[in-house]
């Protein structure tokens, strides 16, 4: 029993480095094994690489010798091109000589020619001199005398054909003129037909019944005392019925009342508190809605790059009124045919158009005693950053400051062609008598006019004159003359024609 524990002990060691030895062998192997396969992989790669390498070097030369080949034959065409041109400026060059050759002989011929004729003039200035000493012989009177009994007896006659003359040339003149601006004018019209949009100073608001109107007016009436202390309106309750009439002067402020209205009734309570409350939201809305309708108006038109402030003022126009034509629609109109007119005379599209739409945004700000709306509008626009040529448009376009430009004109025709569209505009029943009557009284104020009468709504008076007290020539004068005291005396929308009328009957009687 010992010896099998002896003999085990010291077998274990010995398998144990036994093992360890034929481990390390295997192991051994198991290394070359990898060595070789690891030195066997590197030259694959080594030899893939170098086959690579032989390849790309190949499709680098193939595709160098294309580009080479490419290139010579883009030389061969830009050199073939540039003989072609050589060969052309060779030719040019050589039409050039022969042309200034034959400019040269030219002008030896016209060096002869004047040459001769300088000395045929210089013979007949002789020869002229002689039979004005002849002339003089005969008739007994001197070069001076003649001369002077010659011009006065031709002055009446020349005066009479020059005053025929012009107004021949006037009258071609002006139907040439009248047929072309009516062609643009028309062409204007047809490419911007626009609605028209009358306003009052007064707005209804409906209600539901007729107990909404003690609910209105509150306790003592301290509801619509405040809803018009803050409106600026005055609100109308009468014995009308299911309407409130809402009046003032002021379109805005009208509206606020209007919506604030409407929502008070539609939410149901009614009180001071409230109503403040109403009217402040409902001002704030229609700040926001002012500036999206320039934006829109803008937009609509095409105009880039107004300023915020400039687009507020421009909406603003939606709430005012001229003659009853809403403002902001006039103004879109104008920008509309003036551009168009720009077009067909080959003028500045933008520039027309831009002032269009901004002439009358002096309408949007102006207080009372502050100055003509153009002026002011002019100064609105200059602070908004527009051009010199844009803010003389808006001053030049009732003529309170000289147009400086083509397009200041063509403003003033489409303001003009707005207005006195047939509906466009109206005015109260005094005012339209009273400026038939002050038409009918400057005509009368000039001498030889016998009778005139303001037809056509106001918008032409015809003056029948004496026909002994006023010549032809001094017809068109008389016209002038009306029609340049009209601008300066009366305000009117749109144009005034003035026709005088002059007439010559003979009576005679058969007996």
């Amino acid at each position: 029993m010992n010896i099998i524990i002896i003999l085990l002990i010291v077998a274990l060691p010995i398998a144990a480095l036994l093992g360890y030895l034929f481990r390390a062998y295997i192991g051994k192997i198991k290394l070359n094994t990898a060595e070789a396969q690891s030195r066997k992989i590197i030259q694959d790669a080594v030899r893939d690489a170098e086959a690579k390498r032989k390849e790309l070097l190949l499709e680098a030369k193939d595709q160098l010798l294309k580009e080479r080949n490419q290139f010579e034959k883009e030389m061969r065409e830009r050199r073939i091109e540039l003989q072609n041109i050589e060969r052309k400026i060779l030719q040019k060059e050589e039409m050039i000589d022969n042309k200034i050759q034959q400019l040269e002989k030219q002008e030896k011929l016209i060096k002869l020619k004047e040459k001769e004729n300088l000395e045929k003039e210089q013979e007949l200035n002789k020869q002229l001199e002689k039979h004005k000493q002849e002339l003089e012989r005969i008739s007994g009177l001197t070069r001076e005398e003649a001369k002077q009994l010659l011009l006065k007896n031709l002055e009446n006659e020349v005066r009479f054909e020059a005053i025929k003359l012009i107004n021949k040339v006037e009258e071609e003149a002006r139907r040439t003129a009248d047929k072309k601006a009516k062609e643009i004018v028309l062409a204007a019209l047809q490419r911007s037909a626009s609605d028209y949009t009358q306003e009052s100073t007064i707005t209804t608001v409906s209600l539901p019944s007729d107990d909404m109107k003690g609910r209105i007016i509150g306790r003592e009436g301290r509801n619509i005392r405040t809803l018009e202390n803050l409106t600026g309106v005055d609100m109308i309750i009468d014995d009308t019925p299911e309407v409130v009439v809402i009046s003032g002067f002021d379109p805005i402020r009208r509206e606020i009342a209007r919506l604030s209205l409407e929502r008070l009734i539609e939410n149901g309570r009614i009180h001071p508190a409230r109503i403040e409350e109403v009217v402040e939201k409902v001002k704030n809305e229609l700040e926001e809605n002012m500036l999206e309708e320039g934006e829109r108006a803008a937009f609509e038109l095409g105009i880039p790059g107004l300023s915020k402030d400039a687009l507020y003022h421009v909406g603003k126009l939606k709430y005012r009124s001229s003659y009853g034509q809403n403002v902001l629609s006039h103004s879109k109109e104008v920008a509309n045919l003036a551009a168009i007119m720009a077009g067909e005379l080959k003028l500045d599209v933008a520039t027309a158009k831009r002032a269009g739409l901004l002439h009358d945004i002096g309408k949007g700000s102006i207080v009372e005693g502050e100055g003509a709306h153009a002026i002011v509008g002019a100064e609105l626009a200059k602070k908004f950053g527009e051009n010199d040529v844009v803010v003389n448009i808006i001053a030049s376009h009732h003529n309170d400051k000289e147009p400086e430009s083509f397009e200041a004109i063509l403003v003033q025709v489409a303001d003009a062609i707005s207005a006195s569209r047939p509906g466009a505009r109206r005015e109260s029943l005094d005012t339209y008598l009273k400026r038939l009557e002050n038409l009918e009284n400057i005509a009368y104020s000039f001498k030889g006019v016998e009778k005139c009468y303001a037809i056509q709504a106001g918008r032409e008076i015809r003056v029948m004159v004496s026909n002994e007290q006023v010549t032809d020539e001094e017809a068109t004068v008389l016209a002038r003359d009306i029609a340049s005291k009209i601008e300066s005396e009366l305000k009117y929308p749109g144009i005034v024609r003035v026709t005088v009328i002059r007439e010559t009957r003979v009576v005679d009687y058969a007996r």
